[in-house]
């Protein structure tokens, strides 16, 4: 079936003609990202018809196969065992819709697999990122009175851009969406993550809505070369590991506003304050634009989005209590202040989250929260009840006179929660003699006993499960960095509080201006209140790439640091050729034609007649057989690829 569904795509790889050049902004530099990619086999990108794919029609024929094909609950351990029925025979640890959703998770790691493996080097890189990033259209193809029943209505605001490109899915984002980690994990899409991460696959994202749009130049899925680039070029600020670096920079410059705010809070001109103000405004913009342009589902799976919506809170009270203060004429013992001062934990918690975004416990933390929520909002409910129940029963007690306060009830109860203090079931026979120890010992069991029980038991179990995977849990982490970092909105472009005068002069100017203008006059404000990040960017890209062509090169440093390694003889082995007597020898004894290499040739009736493991051997020995015997340094950039990869075949 894969092997078909392989044979198939050949159509969507029909090449169609180029599109003329634009004659917008730098037309003599024949547009900056066009010059900035690869050349290889004169294909820097490939031109994919994706309009004519039957989108609808293959949704719903794999939905139909999934649904005739399972009908008992299977976990993915199952499906990748080769005696499946066997094994689950009276097991049953997930529902059958789960089972289905396991099942379309594998077959679309192995056909992302197949595409990976029998199409490699760079055009085969620039394949596997179309396939991931490509927008598609679930309703493309399908007839019109279903098209207009099934959609649902836009945001007033969406994207118009990109001939309905608010309406279209990514593979990567779905994959995100739905949390399939196997598939993120697998090496065919870490392998395109990590070319979109570092910018070596560049493209123009899909965006529901933006808020400062200019998609005058749309650029496609393509290899980039820093070489050709221009030397200020605007759209390396969105490059994942960049954005990250430049995201950093700006938390750190807002926590050092918040601690010189806090330092001279009792000056009697506070402009440190002033400036903090201002300042969180655009990074606050800067955070609602993200939630915008991708939806709060994927924003949320970023590991600090929840101390993100914490300080948005608290920043939103602080304003409100400012604002009172100041009308109240109290500004140096007013409320503002003091509700500011509980934003330092969040914020430096949230500085620990970005130096270690893949360290377990922060991912654990970040999985935790959200059980955590839930069960203590569930608490707060049973919590107030118990309040009620009480504060009534006393006043029926004393014919209407409440002997106890709200206050004093509500602290006795919480010291009991948290086991501090038992002063509140002494006094209980002042709200009955038998109603009030009841209601009191009562929520001691459920609040205290009860709750802690069962929260430490959920809490526990989400954390084996994070460990029990560890390398998928970092390695979907870093596909939601890659994936939310690639940005469409030109309001990322703009370092807080600059993207707030970019709102408000460049959102009127793009009503009353053509679309070439206003992107000449976007580019050159960009271009401008960026120029160190860009010049820097741009200089360490062209020195780490120097860097890569003389260890390509053969030049070494006279300095090997790492051949005083006692391991450095196994590295040496594997980047040097073998001789050709050698080589004769390993053929004769180990023939790849007749050497089992996976478990599918134990039972070859299993796959057909065309096993998959003979199509493997097929290839490798094709690949041996291409392989040059003169150069050493293929050879070794073969034996680390191979190394890199070799997780691949063991996914069965």
């Amino acid at each position: 079936m894969i092997r078909q569904s392989t044979e198939r795509s050949n159509d969507w790889l029909r090449p169609v003609a180029d599109d003329e050049e634009d004659d917008g902004f730098l037309a003599g530099a024949d547009d900056a990202e066009a010059k900035g990619c690869l050349d290889e086999g004169n294909r820097s990108t490939l031109d994919l018809v994706t309009a004519t794919l039957p989108v609808y029609m293959t949704i719903h024929r794999v939905r139909r196969l999934v649904l005739a094909s399972i009908d008992d609950p299977y976990t993915m351990e199952h499906f990748r065992d080769p005696k499946m029925n066997a094994l689950v025979s009276n097991t049953v640890h997930q529902s059958v819709n789960q089972a289905r959703a396991i099942l379309c998770e594998l077959l679309a790691s192995r056909v992302l697999r197949r595409f990976h493996e029998d199409n490699p080097g760079p055009q085969g890189l620039l394949l596997l990122a179309h396939i991931l990033v490509e927008g598609f259209d679930p309703f493309q193809g399908a007839p019109e009175h279903m098209e207009r029943r099934g959609r649902r209505p836009q945001w007033p605001g969406a994207s118009q851009d990109g001939a309905g490109s608010e309406r279209k899915v990514t593979a990567l984002e779905l994959a995100i969406v739905s949390e399939s980690k196997f598939f993120i994990s697998s090496s065919a899409c870490q392998r395109a993550v990590d070319a979109v991460h570092n910018g070596q696959i560049i493209y123009t994202p899909l965006s529901f809505m933006d808020i400062l749009p200019d998609h005058y130049k749309r650029r496609p899925i393509s290899l980039y070369d820093p070489r050709t680039a221009p030397l200020l070029n605007h759209h390396r600020l969105i490059v994942p590991s960049n954005r990250n670096l430049i995201e950093l920079v700006h938390f750190v410059i807002l926590l050092a506003l918040y601690v010189m705010t806090m330092v001279s809070r009792h000056s009697e001109v506070n402009m440190w304050e002033f400036a903090f103000c201002v300042y969180t405004a655009g990074w606050l913009l800067e955070k609602m634009a993200a939630i915008v342009e991708h939806g709060w589902e994927v924003h949320a799976q970023n590991l600090w989005a929840f101390l993100d919506i914490t300080f948005a809170c608290i920043f939103g009270a602080y304003l409100l209590a400012r604002l009172y203060d100041f009308l109240a004429d109290q500004l140096h013992s007013g409320y503002g202040l003091p509700i500011l001062c509980v934003a330092a934990p969040v914020m430096l918690t949230r500085v620990a989250f970005n130096l270690l975004p893949n360290n377990l416990v922060f991912i654990s933390v970040h999985a935790m929260m959200k059980d955590f929520t839930v069960l203590t909002f569930l608490a707060t409910w049973c919590f107030t009840g118990f309040l009620l129940a009480l504060q009534w029963l006393v006043s029926a007690s004393n014919d209407g006179n409440e002997e106890f306060s709200w206050y004093v009830v509500g602290k006795w109860m919480l010291w009991i929660w948290f086991g501090l203090d038992g002063e509140g079931i002494e006094e209980s026979v002042r709200f009955h003699i038998v109603l009030g120890p009841a209601l009191m010992i009562a929520f001691a069991f459920l609040g205290n006993t009860l709750f802690l029980t069962i929260l430490i038991a959920m809490l526990t179990n989400t954390f084996s499960k994070i460990v029990a995977d560890e390398t998928a849990e970092i390695q979907f982490r870093r596909a939601v960095l890659t994936f939310e970092g690639v940005k469409s909105d030109s309001i990322f472009s703009y370092p807080p509080p600059f993207n707030i005068l970019a709102l408000a002069t460049l959102l009127p100017l793009k009503l009353v201006t053509t679309a070439r203008v206003f992107h000449i006059i976007n580019v050159a404000l960009i271009r401008t209140l960026n120029f160190p990040t860009l010049l820097l960017i741009s200089l360490s890209e062209r020195r780490r790439l120097w860097v890569q062509s003389r260890r390509a090169s053969g030049k070494r440093s006279k300095w090997q640091f790492t051949a005083l390694s006692p391991h450095s003889d196994i590295q040496a082995v594997f980047k040097s050729m073998p001789p050709m007597e050698i080589s004769d020898m390993i053929d004769q004894l180990d023939p790849l034609g007749e050497v089992p290499i996976l478990e599918d040739d134990l039972m070859p009736t299993m796959t057909g007649d065309n096993p998959r493991s003979n199509l493997r051997r097929w290839r490798m020995v094709q690949r041996e057989g291409q392989r040059p015997a003169d150069d050493n340094v293929i050879w070794s950039e073969s034996s680390s690829s191979g190394s890199g990869s070799g997780s691949g075949p063991k996914e069965d």
